[in-house]
């Protein structure tokens, strides 16, 4: 049972470990499906996480946080979809300089205005989404097998979790099964067309972006506010990154990305318990190796076990209008 129990608590880490990676892996399938490559995923997590926990400590109210968290997310996202789509920019470098301004910003604005090294002040109570405990949740998890599953994996985790796998589902459907997905799609593969459709590929592909900046902004409140207590520097650590890796690895499609994502959060999840493991033979593993292996293992699996993954075709492109 103690065997059980470890893998209960990992399973249940890796859960929490990759919500913030499905909203914006979720966030760089609808940027791409639409043809917009977005590097900037990270950038705009973090813009999110300082704004919504700047305003869930201002006003104690997490709903709050989150809502100007996502208004950050997508003014950054805006930003992008303004150099990308109506200035026809290079969308590898715009992304990038959104990645360097949030990080820069972040860190200028919060040690202005906390003096804390750029982090601020820690939230509590309502400022924060808290676990929600299902009903018989405390009950049932003393029945073997099946409490320990329904008490810690199903039950609590907080709202924007469950919101994940929302997100998920409505994405998969909108994009395979409704008119909106059906030209979002089709002006990723040919622009061309859906211009001489009538349909503005402009507005297709902003609105994707202002998309994937609400997720982006989902992505860094539960940082902030669900899985921390506040807004640290550069508290992303490369999620953005992990989670364009994990769209790739899962071929631009919404379900597969949402496993991809919990492989990785369960990655993360058992660096964290190897942490202090002492190896026969070796000793203790150096933190650093272990804080490494998620990356790793990314690196590692994407170069071994993707195979042919194809990006949406006029990705990366932007659209010239024939006259």
């Amino acid at each position: 049972m103690e065997i059980y129990a470890t893998l209960i608590a990992i399973l249940e880490s890796s859960i929490r470990l990759c919500v913030p990676l499905v909203f914006a892996c979720l966030a760089g399938l609808w940027s791409e499906k639409s043809g917009v490559v977005d590097i900037g995923l990270e950038g705009k997590m973090l813009v999110a996480a300082f704004a919504s926990a700047a305003a869930a400590g201002a006003t104690n109210s997490a709903v709050i946080g989150l809502c100007a968290g996502i208004i950050a997310a997508i003014a950054f996202a805006l930003i992008h979809g303004f150099a990308a789509i109506s200035q026809r920019g290079n969308q590898i470098v715009s992304g990038v300089a959104i990645n360097m301004l949030a990080a820069g910003l972040t860190a200028l604005v919060g040690n202005a205005w906390y003096a804390q090294g750029g982090r601020t002040t820690p939230l509590e109570g309502d400022a924060r989404f808290l676990p929600l405990i299902w009903p018989g949740a405390e009950v049932i998890d003393h029945i073997p097998i099946i409490g320990p599953i329904y008490a810690h994996l199903i039950s609590g985790h907080s709202a924007l979790a469950y919101w994940a796998l929302a997100a998920t589902i409505a994405s998969g459907f909108v994009l395979r099964h409704t008119r909106f997905g059906l030209r979002i799609r089709a002006v990723g593969e040919n622009p061309a067309a859906v211009d001489t459709a009538g349909v503005s590929v402009a507005a297709l592909r902003y609105s994707a972006v202002i998309i994937a900046g609400a997720l982006c902004g989902f992505a860094g409140s539960y940082l902030a506010l669900g899985q921390a207590a506040g807004f640290l520097t550069n508290m992303t650590a490369g999620k953005g990154f992990i989670a364009l890796a994990a769209l790739i690895f899962a071929k631009w499609r919404a379900w597969p990305a949402l496993w991809t994502c919990f492989l990785f959060g369960l990655l993360d999840a058992v660096a964290i318990r190897l942490q202090g493991v002492m190896v026969p033979g070796i000793g203790q593993i150096p933190v650093q190796a272990i804080q490494a292996l998620p990356y790793l293992m990314t690196v590692i699996l994407l170069a071994g076990f993707i195979g042919k993954a194809i990006p949406p075709k006029a990705s990366g492109l932007p659209y010239v209008k024939e006259r």
